[in-house]
């Protein structure tokens, strides 16, 4: 069993711990660190039964005012031993819940490898995420990333209302489980 919160300073070694051992983008503590000062509302950990972390989600807010307001996913990572247990879903809602309820931001976007199998599956089908653009070797080692985006409500979907409805099905349903 597992509890999502909110982090806090004292998780931050523990987060970056988990990011070193599933995934190959790295970050200094200063950039954790950031992160919470900024944004605290948005970082959120999976505590198991004994204190440890066993999953995060870094997130900010993007501050380019000449875009929609609009969160962004930095770096969501789950310890192996715990995966396919709905952790990453549940940290992902959390911090959309925080974007859209406390910043009122139309929508998320985040970079995923394109080798990424499974992230891209729970991004486009468990958390209705859509493909927005590729952008080439955005990776370090050259890889390209698909850049994708889930918009909160309908009526702010790319300006012009084209929505198929399954993000805003998504937030709703957040909404019922919160």
């Amino acid at each position: 069993m597992v509890c999502i919160r909110q982090a806090n300073v004292h998780d931050l070694l523990q987060m970056q711990t988990t990011n070193l051992w599933c995934l190959p983008e790295n970050y200094a503590m200063k950039y954790y660190f950031y992160h919470l000062l900024s944004w605290p509302q948005l970082l959120w950990v999976a505590e198991d039964f004994d204190g440890k972390i066993v999953g995060y989600v870094l997130a900010k807010m993007e501050e380019d005012e000449t875009l929609p307001k609009h969160g962004h996913i930095t770096s969501l990572s789950v310890l192996r031993t715990h995966r396919k247990r709905g952790i990453a879903t549940a940290l992902m809602r959390r911090s959309q819940q925080e974007m859209d309820e406390v910043f009122d931001a139309e929508y998320v976007s985040l970079h995923v490898r394109k080798s990424n199998r499974a992230a891209f599956h729970l991004y486009s089908v468990t958390l209705q995420y859509v493909v927005n653009d590729v952008e080439k070797g955005y990776y370090a080692d050259g890889e390209d990333a698909y850049d994708m985006r889930c918009y909160f409500k309908a009526s702010k979907n790319n300006n012009n209302g084209d929505s198929d409805g399954a993000p805003v099905e998504a937030m709703q349903q957040l909404s019922v489980e919160g």
